[in-house]
């Protein structure tokens, strides 16, 4: 992916465009002429700070990314430069070194580094919906994964890939399971409006800096089609225990830079983190320009105070 056009990680097929890493198929429409307004709009915000950054000769310590660089849209892009790192081609001379692959599954091995390079994201080789769900259980003590085959009530069923949104509500106990998905309690996450809420959290150093409020219709709940998102902080959203099981997650997971997805219960009060993302875009399309900028200064300044303290 490094050294291709942008235009080259898409490919058109039967009227929709496909992801080549993730298989993730997006519909061409209105909606994402919008989409991809608005992400310039914010784009054009990140280069004026990454301008400045080189006119001040404010930099922070080199990184790279290994196999593949991240385009633009992915939040890493524009935290590393709000940061003032400094983006090398060259993995063997960089301060840090990101694992950054789209798959699911990942085996890459780590690549010759320099001493002292501090490596982010190489325990992180797996992010299948059931390797979250028990990494999620290790981290809480509490379930999410069901058996399909003897779950009595309503469930989710879901892809294990990474991206797919192709979740569905469907009644327990099942004859049979269906080969590449996996099966989840339903997290009754509604609020008033006829909404439901996911908090997604973006950690750094295995832990959580922002939270994007990020609410759809009920009818629409596995679609990534937000019609509102607000920008938190993790305090406001999570106890200072849920915030520790969080923690737990990302380390047994091996997440140290990333995004998760959290649900809370509405019946029980209880968090379910639901997805890990080692690659993710952000921020979201529905949150406001001013919080899309403020979401990223905070995470640019907690990047620079987790990975690169001494050379401020």
């Amino acid at each position: 992916m490094s050294g291709r056009m942008w235009t080259d990680d898409f490919e058109l097929e039967e009227g929709v465009i496909l992801v080549k890493k993730t298989g993730a198929r997006i519909v061409p429409d209105i909606s994402l002429l919008h989409s991809v307004f608005t992400w310039f709009c914010f784009y054009f915000f990140v280069q004026t700070w990454r301008t400045w950054r080189r006119i001040t000769g404010h930099k922070r310590p080199t990184m790279a990314f290994y196999p593949d660089k991240p385009r633009p849209w992915y939040f890493i892009w524009s935290v590393m430069h709000v940061s003032g790192a400094k983006l090398v081609e060259d993995v063997a001379e960089a301060d840090i070194v990101m694992q950054f692959d789209d798959s699911t599954e990942t085996v890459n091995g780590i690549p010759a580094v320099k001493p002292g390079a501090r490596l982010l994201n190489f325990k992180c080789n797996d992010i299948s919906k059931s390797r979250v769900a028990a990494a999620f259980e290790a981290a809480s003590g509490y379930a999410l994964k069901v058996d399909p085959l003897t779950y009595n009530g309503r469930m989710v069923e879901k892809s294990e890939a990474n991206a797919a949104h192709d979740g569905r509500v469907i009644e327990g106990p099942l004859d049979a399971s269906v080969p590449g998905k996996t099966y989840q309690r339903l997290i009754d996450n509604e609020i008033p409006g006829g909404l439901v809420e996911d908090l997604r959290c973006c950690l750094v150093g295995g832990s959580p800096i922002v939270v994007f409020r990020k609410r759809r219709p009920l009818e629409r709940r596995f679609l990534n089609e937000n019609v509102q998102v607000l920008l938190d902080e993790p305090r406001n959203c999570y106890s200072a225990d849920e915030i520790r099981v969080i923690e737990r997650f990302a380390a047994e997971i091996g997440l140290d830079w990333g995004g998760v997805d959290v649900l809370r219960d509405r019946a029980t009060g209880r968090i379910f983190i639901v997805d890990a993302n080692k690659t993710d875009m952000g921020p979201p399309v529905a949150l406001k320009l001013g919080g899309k900028l403020r979401a990223t200064r905070r995470m640019a300044r907690a990047f620079a105070e987790t990975f690169a303290p001494k050379k401020r």
